[in-house]
């Protein structure tokens, strides 16, 4: 009875004969792999909230721009609730767009408006709201006192707090390469035929407007007339800037070549030529950094066109105008090596800690008094030759040069804006996010004590 069912089965389905035996004593078959189907429909119902963990880093960014005190921003805004006009951008939102851009080394307005349509992180911070990448670039170049008061009133807070004691700061400068082309420098005679050209461009722009206006389109044309207005101003900054130039280039401790005549970029005329490390020489900045090396926290930074041995001084008069004292003591390397610099922060109430550097008459003891030094150089010179000197000295690679290196690592080797204001603007983003982690791990560490 059950060979007879099990008979019939076998006549209700025919088993293909055989074949399996066959395929395998032949080899293995082909292999066999999921291959994508991007037709098929996949419903992931989630809010932009849960997009991220509780503990990302966009987060606390958010959480960093709502304590700052963006209120010159929201008064400039003129759509008011009950009158007509279409509402702008939170500033908050582009304010955490480009602290977040920061951190994660994003320099580019047109690379930040295509990672808040592609990037989860990015979505959040917008929240719905789009952005486009002229409001961003604009945003980040327009606000450079706002910005820098806001430094200082963020590491205010952190002074009273007493996370930051401002006792002793290290200063270190770094060269970051200008939106300049090394060809684009021209003497006296090649700038003012420059601007001439530029003027009668302009000139012939207005008049092809104002005879024809239908002859091209209107925000083309605008584009071009702003174009060559561009260009001309910056020619006529360029020429302003060579007595400058020139009267540097006169001054005894200048290290430039001096056969060579003045000359200014018609890209950027606030740029100079700087030597690089590997011995290249490129338009550039010089970006100043001072850090507070018990936080390593940034305190104060400016951009320059010059070399270091002239910022030392600056720098102290810039803490004393931030947060109303000098700091206790103050370490740079011997390329800000400057006898007036270092009377001038004795008279503020710092001590300068820097190496001393070979005399020319090796006869001479360095540690000694010279002749015409002030009592503040002879201090210095003397503090130098003591071991607390040199090891306190020491502190100041691990913290100036570690905040230079976390600043590359971030896309501070090129500027893409041209100008000092502007470049200086990106600066002050670099400061603001590195200050906002610093704050951040600071505090942790704080409530963990």
């Amino acid at each position: 009875m059950l060979a007879a069912t099990m008979l019939g089965m076998d006549e209700l389905f025919d088993l293909p004969p055989g074949e399996r035996s066959q395929s395998q004593a032949e080899g293995p078959g082909r292999p066999r792999f999921q291959r994508p189907d991007r037709a098929q429909l996949s419903l992931r119902p989630s809010d932009l909230d849960g997009l991220l963990p509780a503990d990302h880093r966009a987060r606390l960014v958010w959480a960093f721009v709502e304590g700052l005190d963006l209120e010159p921003l929201y008064a400039s805004i003129r759509a008011l609730e009950g009158r007509p006009g279409r509402p702008p951008i939170d500033p908050a939102i582009l304010t955490a767009l480009w602290l977040y851009a920061t951190l994660e080394g994003v320099g580019s307005a047109r690379a930040l408006d295509r990672l808040c349509e592609e990037h989860d992180a990015y979505r959040w911070i917008c929240g719905g709201v789009s952005v486009n990448h002229h409001t961003l670039a604009d945003f980040r170049v327009d606000h450079e006192e706002l910005f820098d008061r806001l430094l200082t009133q963020s590491v205010a807070a952190l002074i009273a707090e007493g996370l930051v004691r401002l006792e002793r700061v290290a200063q270190d400068g770094m060269r970051v390469r200008a939106s300049a082309g090394g060809g684009t420098f021209r003497g006296r005679d090649a700038l003012d035929a420059a601007l001439r050209q530029a003027e009668a461009q302009v000139a012939a722009l207005r008049a092809e407007l104002d005879d024809d206006p239908a002859a091209t389109s209107r925000r083309v044309a605008a584009a071009r007339e702003r174009a060559a207005r561009e260009r001309a101003e910056r020619a006529r900054r360029a020429l302003e800037r060579l007595p400058a130039i020139e009267a540097r280039k006169a001054k005894p401790t200048y290290r430039g070549r001096r056969d060579r005549p003045a000359d200014a970029s018609t890209t950027d005329p606030d740029a100079q030529r700087m030597r690089f490390s590997d011995g290249g020489t490129r338009p550039a900045y010089n970006a100043q950094f001072a850090t507070d090396v018990g936080s390593q926290v940034i305190v104060g930074l400016d951009l320059v066109a010059e070399t270091d041995q002239t910022q030392l001084r600056p720098m102290v008069d810039q803490l004393v105008g931030r947060y109303g004292r000098a700091p206790a003591e103050h370490l740079v390397d011997g390329g800000y090596s400057s006898r007036d610099a270092i009377s001038h922060a004795a008279a503020c109430g710092t001590t300068v800690y820097m190496p001393l550097s070979t005399p020319r008459n090796r006869t001479l003891d360095p540690h000694r008094r010279h002749f015409g030094d002030s009592p503040a150089v002879s201090a210095w010179r003397a503090r130098m030759a003591t071991d607390d000197a040199q090891q306190i000295y020491r502190e100041r690679a691990s913290t100036a040069e570690g905040v230079n290196a976390i600043a590359g690592n971030r896309g501070l080797t090129a500027l893409r804006v041209r100008g000092r204001r502007k470049a200086r603007a990106v600066l002050l983003w670099y400061a603001l996010a590195h200050n906002l982690l610093r704050a951040v791990s600071l505090r942790v560490a704080a409530n963990a004590a």
